[in-house]
């Protein structure tokens, strides 16, 4: 199939981008590196009546460091993240976790920043910067707002973005030397979108567990934090805590329904299974002295 006939822009700069989001009053959409967008438009799952490509402005494909945050823009490609060393130095877990996200051919075209609008509940990486606490700045003609991770995904395929805004760059709090993470992703072939995907971040300080976050993505309507099971690790020491209850706690924390790919009583399994194995992985870090 082919798209609905639909208007295409491109601007010059991001002011025009923005006054062409405040111009129109039609549904519109914004593409970067278009590895969602096309496809939803050609199967006609998604109908624009304008299509702004953003791909014209120049500089915002940056990635750098600023004021302890990493800070990535609108056009940074998913390969240049994943190959920048300031990247992996600033944020390690985004980078372990582009090792599962689509296939290379995808990442060098498609844009981190694209991905958090396309808001996929099964998706690495709002996951990953609701796991380390990434803000989103989004502009418009009336000005510029920031949006923590937490309250940006809505539910699926919905963002906190109005239909004038754009999201320019995502902030990401530079990694401590006693941060630590674990990654663990099931899916049906390496590279498609998780059945099920967990990630811990812990912090550690003399010898108990200052800070957790535990996020998974697959199971629910969006990505989620389970705050029950950060609680259970607090004040801890790593080699005390209680893995099995862990992995009970992430399955009693929410409901879980299952869909048209797996069954409830599958992804209650996988969910106990992988947040267990990402704190495994996480307090392991923590206790070898290995980096985060």
């Amino acid at each position: 199939m082919k798209p609905a006939a639909f208007e295409y822009k491109k601007p010059a700069t991001v002011n025009d981008a923005l006054d062409m989001l405040a111009g129109s009053d039609g549904e519109i959409k914004v593409l970067a590196g278009g590895q969602s967008l096309v496809p939803m438009m050609n199967f006609r799952v998604v109908r624009p009546e304008l299509v702004i490509d953003i791909n014209a402005i120049a500089g915002l494909d940056y990635i750098r460091l600023e004021g302890g945050n990493l800070v990535i823009g609108a056009l940074a490609r998913h390969a240049q993240i994943k190959a920048s060393a300031v990247a992996q130095a600033a944020c390690p877990l985004m980078c372990e976790a582009y090792d599962w996200v689509a296939h290379h051919p995808i990442r060098t075209r498609g844009t981190l920043c694209g991905n958090l609008c396309h808001a996929d509940p099964a998706s690495e990486m709002p996951a990953v910067m609701m796991t380390v606490g990434a803000e989103m700045v989004l502009r418009s003609a009336e000005g510029e707002r920031v949006v923590a991770a937490a309250n940006f995904f809505l539910g699926i395929y919905e963002t906190a973005i109005r239909p004038d805004e754009l999201l320019v760059e995502v902030r990401i709090p530079a990694a401590s030397a006693n941060q630590h993470f674990g990654f663990i992703e099931t899916s049906m072939r390496r590279g498609d979108f998780a059945m099920c995907c967990a990630m811990a971040l812990v912090t550690v300080d003399n010898g108990k567990v200052a800070s957790a976050a535990i996020t998974v993505a697959g199971i629910y309507d969006r990505a989620m934090r389970l705050g029950p099971v950060e609680a259970m690790l607090l004040g801890v020491s790593p080699n005390a805590a209680d893995r099995e209850a862990i992995g009970q706690a992430a399955v009693d924390a929410y409901p879980i329904y299952g869909d048209q790919r797996i069954s409830e009583e599958y992804k209650r399994d996988l969910l106990a299974a992988h947040v267990r194995r990402a704190v495994d992985q996480a307090l392991g870090k923590s206790l070898s002295g290995g980096i985060a």
